[in-house]
């Protein structure tokens, strides 16, 4: 399961290890910290991942930001209140490539908006498989 975090947002995909597939599934959507958290211990309910892996912003050179703290505080709480593997990797140009892929699937402008954060997930679960089985 992987996660694209934001302030407001937070994009969720699936995949499966053994395929290397990685599919969209939802976008958690709350400012309440504890309420987000509860989500997604439902979705971790249901799905039983394996593996969190959780998407690490920086600038385009690579350093950090403000968002990438925030980012790999919100990957040590996952592996912290749910016990599961957390990694993280690099989603620079994720939300670009997301907006690309919708694009050519048909969906233009606004209506991108809500599914944008969960395709730029499955874009960073998808790297993360790539770049896992390349290692293979």
């Amino acid at each position: 399961m992987a996660f694209d975090f934001g302030e407001k947002h937070i994009g969720v995909a699936v995949g499966d290890l053994q395929l290397g597939l990685a599919h969209p599934l939802v976008t958690v959507s709350d400012v309440l910290t504890e309420r987000r958290f509860d989500s997604i211990a439902k979705l971790i309910e249901e799905w039983q991942p394996v593996l969190l892996v959780v998407g690490l912003p920086t600038h385009a050179d690579g350093t950090e930001h403000e968002l990438t703290r925030l980012s790999q505080r919100f990957a040590r709480r996952l592996e912290g209140r749910f016990g599961i593997k957390t990694a993280l990797v690099d989603e620079r140009y994720t939300s670009i490539t997301a907006s690309t892929a919708l694009r050519e699937a048909g969906i233009k402008g606004k209506k991108q908006k809500p599914l944008l954060d969960q395709v730029a997930a499955q874009q960073i679960l998808q790297s993360y498989f790539d770049g896992h089985y390349a290692l293979a």
